[in-house]
């Protein structure tokens, strides 16, 4: 499925990527592309036909906002195609090198599928994922040329971080979901506690629009201000 780009005033572009399960993004920096999040397993060729419909083939980065395998599954299949290198917060990376997804406390609708994820992670395809990078709270992305900064917005799980481009769009994972109705995190947490406190920090950055893991449209700044 081709990339759908949306833009806002003059925040940069953003390349939206429906996977099904999990939203992906690309965003343009001076050395390439980064990609947020990469899916389940086996959509790789879904992601590389994306970026060629943009007439790409320079991806350099894959930011992973949690290691969630709806958030990392294809990220190793695409470094090995690319190249590109892969980036997460370090408390995320134990468990995306063994290829785990810890769920933490299931709530709600969380419940049905809790129960079923040991089954999942046994799947074949999913591979264990060791990162390239590891990131911290506040470390840039300039290296490799790209203008966004990490916001460690820890709840969802221990490392769950928030992309922070040209201090204006913002990419934040599961934090919160997207959509017509845009809800903070519900359904699974590592720590309940921190939701609020993470969502603070983020609403505290006043970005424009927030890009979520989860939901078809973009949070905009006054929604996230409702939520």
């Amino acid at each position: 499925m081709p990339a759908h780009t949306i833009t806002h005033d003059d925040c940069p572009a953003v390349h939206t990527i429906s996977l099904g399960m999990s939203q992906a993004y690309l965003i343009a920096g001076r050395a390439g592309l980064c990609l947020v999040d990469a899916g389940i397993s086996r959509q790789e060729r879904r992601i590389l036909r994306a970026i060629q419909s943009l007439g790409r083939d320079d991806l350099k980065l894959i930011f992973i906002t949690h290691a969630h395998l709806d958030h990392y599954g294809s990220a190793s299949a695409l470094r090995e195609i690319t190249g590109a290198e892969i980036a997460i917060h370090h408390a995320d990376a134990d468990a995306m090198a063994r290829g785990d997804t810890i769920l933490g406390e299931c709530r709600g609708r969380g419940k049905i599928v809790g129960p079923f994820l040991p089954f999942v992670e046994f799947f074949p395809g999913i591979d264990p994922t060791p990162a390239d990078i590891l990131l911290e709270e506040g470390d840039s992305l300039s290296e490799w040329g790209f203008d966004a900064r990490v916001l460690h917005t820890p709840g969802h799980t221990a490392g769950s971080s928030c992309l922070l481009a040209e201090s204006r769009i913002a990419f934040a994972g599961d934090l919160l979901s997207g959509g017509r109705h845009p809800h903070a995190q519900r359904y699974y947490a590592d720590d309940w506690s921190q939701i609020p406190t993470s969502i603070t920090r983020l609403r505290a950055e006043k970005p424009d629009l927030v890009y979520a893991g989860h939901g078809s449209r973009p949070v905009t700044a006054e929604q996230l201000e409702r939520l």
